[in-house]
């Protein structure tokens, strides 16, 4: 018979913090090639302030680094970022973002251990340099989503345009938007929540 709050208080035995089950927490891995916006999403979208670490680009990188068409960019994740955002009373979702460039690769391998999901960040004018985090999560069976960030509100591809030039699996979502806002991150991790629950990778649960 189904439980309900009414039954301690039936029983003389007021309800306390161990009675209530604690979220499910889930780890999300954020990836994409380098300067995607995998840091912008994580921190525009968590509930806590997000760890970053960060380190300024110095020449020591030049010819070691792909700075095409990112050239305005001063910094670069060297380890992770990190964040959190509550999806409800269940469920919990813990973000680590990847390192982009390729020498801080190595990382990925340990930061998928217990992931269950991904998004995978794309930007249109440089869609080869996500090639390798879609690559990463098919050769592991992780499920994710693609997000398609589109830098000061500009589509210049459509969904169909980015599925066909990535080669996507056509259960893979795909989701469009401007990362810098948080409905279009939020967003993202609700797509990936809704694909993990159609039957690929069950949520986890806590009583």
């Amino acid at each position: 018979m189904p439980y309900s709050d009414s039954d301690e208080h039936q029983a003389g035995n007021p309800v306390s913090a161990d009675t209530v089950a604690a979220p499910a927490a889930v780890k999300i891995l954020i990836a994409g090639g380098f300067g995607v916006g995998k840091t912008t999403m994580v921190g525009s979208v968590s509930e806590i302030p997000p760890l970053h670490t960060e380190e300024q680009l110095t020449v020591a990188g030049l010819g070691v680094d792909d700075l095409d068409g990112v050239e305005n960019k001063t910094t670069t994740t060297v380890a992770l970022d990190f964040g959190r955002i509550t999806v409800s009373s269940r469920l919990v979702l813990y973000l680590f973002g990847t390192p982009g460039q390729e020498r801080f690769w190595f990382m990925w391998n340990d930061l998928v251990h217990g992931a269950l999901g991904a998004v995978v960040l794309v930007d249109t004018r440089r869609l080869e340099s996500s090639f390798a985090a879609i690559d990463f999560f098919e050769s592991r069976g992780v499920p994710f989503v693609v997000g398609v960030n589109c830098f000061d509100g500009v589509r210049d591809r459509t969904v169909p345009e980015v599925r066909d030039a990535l080669d996507l699996d056509p259960n893979v979502p795909v989701l469009m938007g401007d990362l810098r806002e948080r409905p279009a991150s939020r967003d993202l991790l609700l797509a990936l929540i809704n694909h993990l629950m159609a039957g690929r990778a069950p949520l986890p649960t806590r009583r």
